[in-house]
C-alpha cells in the first residue's frame, strides 16, 4: 500500500470519527469558542470588551511587549505577536481599538505555559494594537499603533 492512499485514509476515518462523535453529541462545536465570553466578543468599543472580558482597568505594564510592522501594507494579514514577563500568566488577548469588533483574539495559557502568542490579524484601518495580559488575577496592558495602507503604498 502505497503511503500517499495510507494518508487519505487514516485522514478520512479521522473525519468519519469526528463527525460521528458531533452528530452523536458527544462534541458540540459551539462549545469551542474562546476563552471570553461571546459578550466581549461581539462588544463594539474597547471599554465594552474589556468589561466583558472582566479586565475593566488593566493597569500599563512594560512587561507586555508587542512585535508587530510599524506600517502593514495588508490590512487582512497582520502578523502580531505578544510576549508576556509577568509571572503567572494565564490569558492573552489581542484587540484592534479601531475595529467594528475590537477583540480579535483571547489565548488561555495554563500549566505554567510560556506568556507567548503569534498571530495573524486583520485590520480595517490604522490603529492600535493592544494585548491585555491576566497575571495572578490583575490584568496589565500594552499598546502599539500599525499603520494600514491602502493599496500598499507604503504611505
Amino acid at each position: 500500500m502505497n503511503a500517499l492512499r495510507r494518508n487519505v485514509l487514516k485522514s478520512a476515518a479521522g473525519a468519519g470519527t469526528v463527525a460521528v462523535a458531533v452528530a452523536a453529541g458527544l462534541m458540540k462545536p459551539t462549545l469551542a469558542l474562546a476563552g471570553a465570553p461571546r459578550s466581549a466578543f461581539e462588544a463594539k468599543n474597547v471599554g465594552d470588551a474589556l468589561k466583558g472580558m472582566g479586565a475593566t482597568a488593566p493597569a500599563d505594564s512594560k512587561d507586555i511587549a508587542i512585535k508587530a510592522p510599524d506600517i502593514a501594507e495588508n490590512g487582512a494579514v497582520v502578523p502580531v505577536e505578544v510576549t508576556s514577563n509577568i509571572a503567572g500568566t494565564t490569558t492573552i488577548a489581542i484587540m484592534a481599538e479601531k475595529n467594528a469588533s475590537p477583540l480579535i483574539a483571547d489565548f488561555d495559557l495554563s500549566g505554567g505555559a510560556l506568556g507567548f502568542v503569534s498571530t495573524r490579524i486583520k485590520m480595517g484601518q490604522t490603529s492600535l494594537i493592544r494585548a491585555v495580559v491576566t497575571a495572578g488575577g490583575k490584568s496589565y496592558t500594552a499598546a502599539k499603533e500599525v499603520k494600514v495602507t491602502i493599496g500598499g503604498c507604503g504611505g
